[in-house]
């Protein structure tokens, strides 16, 4: 007779170890046999290292392609930002000039853009390319609040680059007083002028502001300006906008 509670499960396992079965018959003394039934869904030793050489060998790669793309991207990192920094200001020079331009400050029958004799630091008069802007620039630094009506003008200073000369006209030393100087760019080495020739039908640049027969300075129709940085050099040309009746073209 078996005892009540002790009868043998099919299948004794305990957790995280082998299971065991009883064997089909049992020995010459009547009791059941166990055997031994070893699983096999796991993966083995060489299975294991094998997939970690595989993922060693993936990321070596991966490290490999992304460090010689940041060393390809690095190596020309100087010409691109020059580039874009060449951009950048031609822009905002035809930004300026085209507000210049624009009615109602001025009209087609006045010159919105034209040469004169600024006033500069020593005492001296220069000729330089002024321009008019009403609402002033975001590049100019006031001491008090900001003034409508500034008088700009472009010069090129052989230690400072491309320059700034502003005032405003509600400025109670506006005739006494040097403009005020603002450094644009440090990398303008050179600024020309283009004139172009109506009878020739060809352009011909100039270092300095042509003058007439009359003595009266001659307005361009472009400026060029030349970008230096090392041995980077970049020249640009701004064209010189005319004002229109109607609504400007953009």
């Amino acid at each position: 007779m078996r005892r009540a509670g002790t009868a043998l499960d099919p299948v004794l396992a305990l957790p995280g170890s082998a299971a065991i079965r009883p064997a089909a018959h049992g020995g010459r003394s009547g009791r059941p046999h166990f055997r031994r039934v070893v699983s096999t869904n796991g993966f083995t030793l060489l299975e294991i290292l094998v997939a970690l050489a595989l993922v060693a060998l993936v990321l070596v790669a991966m490290n490999t392609f992304i460090f010689s793309m940041g060393e390809l991207w690095g190596r020309n990192n100087d010409v691109r930002l020059f580039d874009q920094h060449v951009r950048n200001v031609t822009r905002f020079l035809q930004n300026e000039l085209r507000s210049a331009s624009l009615p109602p400050a001025v009209t087609p029958s006045e010159t919105a853009i034209a040469p004169k004799e600024i006033k500069n630091r020593s005492g001296t008069t220069e000729p330089l390319l002024t321009f008019e802007l009403p609402a002033g620039s975001r590049l100019l630094t006031w001491p008090d609040r900001p003034l409508p009506d500034v008088v700009c003008s472009l010069a090129v200073r052989p230690r400072d680059g491309l320059v700034l000369l502003w005032h405003s006209r509600l400025e109670k030393r506006f005739d006494q007083d040097p403009p005020r100087e603002t450094v644009i760019t440090p990398l303008v080495t050179a600024i020309g002028y283009d004139y172009y020739n109506a009878d020739f039908k060809n352009w011909r640049s100039e270092s300095t502001l042509v003058k007439e027969a009359n003595g009266e300075l001659k307005t361009p129709q472009r400026l060029r300006l030349t970008f230096t940085y090392g041995k980077l050099k970049r020249e640009t040309v701004v064209m010189l906008p005319v004002p229109v009746e109607g609504l400007p073209l953009f």
